[in-house]
């Protein structure tokens, strides 16, 4: 029975040291407050540092693989480009007829040699301006299959999407894209309305949601912006202007020939995409070799590499945050050596008085570590601040800040800096309180 009363003894009596040895080191840092504030500004800005760089870097990680989310992880986009080489084909000595781009025999060849593909959806540009009265826009208009809808993120705001029924009738209908049906109809409902474009009139049937990706990867891999597409049936598309484009210019005339603008080659699962992609280089390489006319983007694989860079980048951004901390710590060092030499007589009245070297260390590791935990708290809140107006800059001016995402703070970013904080001054005070406690007592009292 007499062994608890002992114990709790030893209890009372180590939890009576803890509480008077943080009494003693905040009455000291209280002494001195500008002091302990200027020693604390590098843990600071260090922990603030590491916050905004980390919030920052995970903004713009989720922006980037948002917008080549886009064209789908399950995708291969394959986008026919036209060349800068001369035309091979000669009609007349005034024209020529440049033929560029996917062909139809490409796509089957795809469809018949690549196993494990979900949807083939093919695109096919018949113009680049659409009217509505006296309003006029640029964008593309695309010839396209219902099937887009399953192999994109593209979604219906209002009306609805191309059907099987289009298809099958070549209805002259159209869906547009948001930037598209806000330009041409700013004041009145697109459904139902009617737009044109080479001489042909369309039923509006739906419109699109933003996308809001025109800068972005997505938008710079399919060199466009996606609010600016208008969708209308394939069967439309071919049956009404063939595969020939014909422009003429000044006594002379161009012509294209494109089958195929864009395709997209939709996989069952995402673990088949980059086997497929290699096979249809090879499919494409081959019949395209000297051409250079078919562009063909694995969105899988810019993720995994966009995912690898921003890593990196953090990583770095982590690094050069961290050095605040390491100059943070140093300051700590410093302020510690000097305090040491100034309170040489405190430390020698404490010897004399009773108090061990464990008792010395304790008081100065107790102001060190003290110290750079309220800089860390103080510097979770400075960080958390930046990320927040940073943020509110983002929304509120979204043009001028296109290329950075919305700054997102992280539970581990703010863990890791208040324990990095605690760690420098627990490390960067260790030496100068040894220094403290190995000082000769006689030789402390009598210094002046």
């Amino acid at each position: 029975m007499a062994t608890l009363p002992r114990a709790t003894g030893r209890g009372l009596t180590a939890m009576t040291f803890l509480l008077e040895t943080l009494r003693l080191g905040l009455t000291n840092l209280l002494l001195h407050k500008m002091r302990s504030l200027l020693t604390a500004m590098g843990i600071i800005f260090g922990v603030a540092a590491v916050i905004a760089m980390v919030a920052i870097g995970e903004g713009n990680k989720l922006q980037s693989l948002e917008e080549i989310g886009q064209l789908g992880a399950r995708n291969i986009v394959m986008r026919s480009i036209k060349p800068t080489q001369p035309p091979q084909q000669q009609d007349s000595k005034r024209g020529f007829m440049l033929q560029y781009g996917i062909t139809r025999e490409d796509t089957t060849r795809i469809e018949q040699t690549v196993s494990n593909i979900e949807h083939l959806v093919p695109m096919k540009r018949v113009a680049t301006r659409v009217s509505h009265v006296t309003q006029r826009v640029s964008a593309q208009v695309f010839g396209t299959t219902p099937q887009l809808m399953a192999v994109t993120r593209l979604q219906v705001a209002r009306g609805r999407y191309l059907s099987d029924s289009d298809m099958h009738k070549s209805a002259n209908v159209a869906v547009l894209g948001a930037s598209v049906a806000r330009r041409l109809f700013p004041l009145e409902d697109p459904v139902d309305n009617w737009i044109r474009f080479h001489r042909q009139s369309y039923r509006v049937i739906g419109v699109l949601k933003q996308v809001s990706v025109v800068g972005g990867a997505g938008a710079q891999q399919l060199a466009r912006d996606l609010d600016f597409d208008v969708h209308i049936p394939m069967t439309a598309a071919r049956s009404r202007f063939g595969d020939q484009t014909r422009i003429a210019e000044a006594g002379s005339f161009q012509a294209e020939k494109g089958e195929v603008s864009q395709l997209f080659v939709a996989m069952v699962d995402e673990s088949h995409v980059l086997d497929a992609a290699d096979q249809i280089s090879l499919i494409i390489g081959r019949e395209h070799a000297d051409k250079d006319d078919v562009k063909t983007i694995v969105p899988l694989a810019l993720l995994q590499q966009q995912q690898r860079t921003l890593r990196m980048f953090n990583a770095l951004m982590t690094a050069i945050a961290a050095i605040s901390l390491l100059v943070g710590g140093i300051g700590i060092m410093n302020i510690m050596l000097a305090s040491v030499t100034e309170r040489t007589r405190e430390i020698g009245i404490r010897r004399a008085v009773g108090a061990t070297r464990r008792h010395i260390i304790a008081q100065f590791l107790t102001e060190t570590t003290t110290l750079s935990s309220i800089g860390g708290a103080l510097g979770v809140g400075v960080g958390l601040g930046a990320v927040f107006m940073l943020a509110w800059f983002k929304r509120a001016w979204p043009a001028a800040f296109t290329q950075m995402g919305v700054p997102i703070p992280t539970d581990w970013s703010i863990i890791a800096g208040l324990t990095v904080a605690v760690l420098v001054g627990t490390v960067f005070g260790l030496y100068p309180a040894i220094k403290a406690a190995h000082q000769d007592p006689i030789e402390s009292l009598r210094h002046e």
